[in-house]
């Protein structure tokens, strides 16, 4: 299976200007790559300047809102966020959690409004620094999946990505080591195979998110046998981001 790796854009760049050699270098560098994939998903301002302008690159929403229409202001539907091009779009991230105060519930609820109108989500998970000191790791990450992926059938659960994001690993310089990515890897997938039988869960894509760089991707890829990487901060710059592509490009 061909390496997934998404680039998370978050709140940047500030201009449609930025944004576009941002987008385009990254294009440009696609040229080379022969099997990954890469999703972008820019601001919801920017989005609609890169539909179609890439073959080799798909696009995807940071976030939407669960119902079809309504008075939410500041919010974006699926149907939106479908109608303008998009094919994935993130749910869970650990900002909206903490930030935000999204539940595990609101999260469950746009996974399946994605997955009912036809849009690929990504379920971020991870523990917090404190969670982690106190060993409580697979205790948060069992709860996340079981709650984000509530009431999600057994034909449809293959659509689902998942993304490990250990909260104390993003934007801190802190990189979650192989050993613990491989052993979280390996803890979800015997989560899934309960959940949905072996055959479902070894087609469920789980990406590694938290520091990643082109000087450590293959440590998660490889060393740890992840789908793929969620990509912060290092997405905004075209040539990290493509040395990332081609380290997972096997």
């Amino acid at each position: 299976m061909a390496s997934l790796i998404i680039a998370n854009w978050k709140m940047n760049p500030k201009t449609a200007k930025e944004a576009k050699k941002i987008f385009f270098g990254i294009a440009s560098g696609f040229r080379k790559i022969k099997k990954a994939q890469a999703v972008i998903c820019p601001p919801p301002a920017f989005l609609s300047l890169f539909i179609g302008k890439a073959k080799k690159v798909k696009l995807g929403a940071q976030n939407c809102h669960w119902e079809e229409k309504g008075a939410f202001t500041g919010e974006m539907s699926l149907a939106q966020i479908k109608d303008i091009g998009c094919r994935y779009v993130l749910a869970g991230h650990s900002e909206r959690r903490k930030l935000f105060g999204e539940t595990d519930e609101m999260i469950n609820k746009k996974v399946l409004a994605a997955l009912q109108i036809g849009l690929i989500p990504v379920l971020c998970m991870g523990e917090t620094a404190e969670e982690k000191e106190e060993e409580m790791t697979f205790r948060v990450l069992k709860e996340q999946l079981e709650k984000g992926l509530n009431g999600v059938a057994k034909k449809a659960a293959d659509k689902v990505i998942l993304a490990y994001e250990p909260v104390w690993a993003i934007g801190t310089g802190k990189v979650c080591g192989a050993s613990q990515a491989e052993e979280v890897n390996i803890f979800l997938k015997k989560a899934l195979t309960e959940k949905y039988g072996r055959k479902i869960a070894d087609s469920i894509s789980i990406l590694y998110g938290g520091s990643v760089k082109s000087d450590n991707v293959l440590s998660f890829v490889k060393d740890a046998k992840m789908s793929g990487v969620l990509v912060g901060g290092a997405s905004l710059d075209p040539k990290e981001f493509i040395k990332i592509v081609q380290a997972a490009d096997f």
